[in-house]
């Protein structure tokens, strides 16, 4: 029987170890919840709504016992630990509330005497989620999943399974029935099984670009729907006429949160020529301002990453592409799984840490003439998860948002996730959205109903 040992990357002390569930425990989850599913889909929303709820206020009241989980499974410094807690709980109340009206059948007007389309779950949803949000990344799949009347599955990332298994016991402890959300304790390796499974219905996948391939791969060879949130480089474009420091603060926010492990995070600093160097002053006190230490410190702001790997792979970046010519500013220097907050100026688009996602605290930065320039360098990216825009003259930015090849775009304010607005990317960040009403109905029949007297 296979065993996962978590580990705390801050001291590297062994958190717990997990027994992984076997292919018959995993084959008898899946039947578990594929019969869950035929009585859960006719409970009504108002039901379903009080166990939403619920969970919500659990999140509410024992925010502080989940948020340790994340900061020592995965390093997240535990004041972001807390309000990733609180998201989640915020998500969770707005389903509740508008999941009813967002599923409501659409008329349509026809020959008939009758016409509408109707939003019905399809049954047992896989989850394959990463661990840079352990929590938020679940909640936003499975608090419309849930509401829409489906049932879910997790296979969560292996070194947050303690985390996992806390957000079944919320649901648990909400009340909802049984089977309705459970944990499955594997490694990747048995993933293609489960989406072989006749009772899974579909897939939702938030990770890397291979993994995302992978599943997608498996996934339309058995014919079942698939959504994908995966990698970004999201470019701040930063204009002349922005507030600067008001700039400066949304800019570090958006590449520094999180240690920078994030999809949406701003990576790509690009700046206009004329105000560069002022920016880049001021934004270098700031990052070295940026307080680094203990995770479970409610001070601190950059915690270490999740693996002392990850932080390799951040070092090997900003290295490859000091000696391509890029100018180190501030940081660059690693100590075990803790990669120093660094900015690298002088940065070209042939460079590592421009073309390739970084997933850790490192900003490089751009300059451009134009903004035509600006948006080439923005778009130069297999990715199109988002962009940031910043500056005073609202009108003009609104005309060229069409221009931007991303799935967002954010004038004034870093790139993030709202329950109320939809949620993806185009190109190598994936398809499909998640949140708002665009999410709920990813994995519902829309069905056509025809009714003649």
């Amino acid at each position: 029987m296979a065993v996962t040992v978590s580990k705390n990357p801050y001291n590297g002390d062994e958190l717990n170890s997990y027994k992984n569930h076997s292919k018959k425990e995993v084959s008898e989850i899946i039947d578990k919840a594929d019969k869950r599913f035929y009585s859960w889909r006719g409970v009504p929303f108002n039901e379903r709504q009080k166990l939403m709820l619920a969970a919500a206020a659990e999140m509410r009241s024992n925010k502080h016992e989940y948020a340790k989980m994340l900061t020592l499974e995965m390093g997240k410094p535990i004041s972001q630990a807390i309000a990733e807690v609180e998201k989640c709980a915020w998500v969770c109340e707005y389903y509740a509330e508008h999941a009813e009206n967002q599923l409501e059948n659409r008329v349509i007007k026809t020959d008939a005497h009758k016409s509408y389309v109707s939003y019905e779950p399809l049954g047992v949803i896989l989850a394959v989620m990463p661990w840079n949000y352990p929590f938020w990344q679940v909640f936003r799949f499975a608090a419309p999943a849930l509401m829409a009347g489906n049932i879910c599955v997790l296979k969560h990332a292996s070194n947050v399974f303690g985390s996992a298994l806390n957000i079944e016991k919320i649901f648990k402890r909400a009340g909802f029935p049984d089977n309705c959300f459970t944990t499955l304790l594997i490694g990747s390796d048995a993933v293609e099984e489960i989406i072989e499974n006749k009772k899974v219905k579909a897939v939702t996948l938030t990770g890397s670009g291979p993994a995302g391939s992978s599943v997608a791969s498996l996934a339309g060879k058995n014919i079942k729907k698939t959504v994908l949130e995966l990698g970004g480089s999201n470019a701040l474009v930063v204009m002349k006429d922005c507030d600067i420091e008001k700039t400066l603060e949304t800019c570090v926010q958006a590449r520094f949160q999180n240690t920078g492990q994030s999809c949406i995070a701003g990576k790509r600093l690009i700046v206009d020529e004329s105000i560069a160097e002022e920016f880049v002053e001021k934004l270098v006190v700031k990052v070295r301002e940026l307080r680094s230490g203990d995770p479970l410190d409610q001070e601190t702001y950059i915690g270490t990453l999740a693996r002392e790997d990850l932080a390799k792979d951040i070092e090997k970046q900003v290295n490859d592409s000091i000696k391509a010519g890029a100018k180190l500013i501030v940081g660059g220097k690693r100590h075990g799984a803790y990669f120093e907050p660094t900015v690298l100026t002088n940065v070209t688009e042939n460079m590592a840490v421009f073309k390739e996602e970084t997933f850790g605290p490192a900003l490089s930065v751009t300059t451009f003439k134009t903004i035509e320039e600006a948006i080439d360098l923005s778009n130069n990216s297999r990715f199109g998860l988002g962009v940031s825009l910043f500056t005073e003259n609202i009108e003009a930015a609104e005309k060229i948002i069409h221009k931007f090849d991303e799935g967002a775009v954010f004038i004034n304010e870093l790139v993030k996730s709202d329950p109320r607005l939809p949620f993806g990317g185009i190109k190598e960040s994936g398809y499909g959205r998640e949140l708002s009403a665009d999410g709920i109905k990813e994995f519902v029949n829309r069905k056509t109903v025809y009714i003649k007297k």
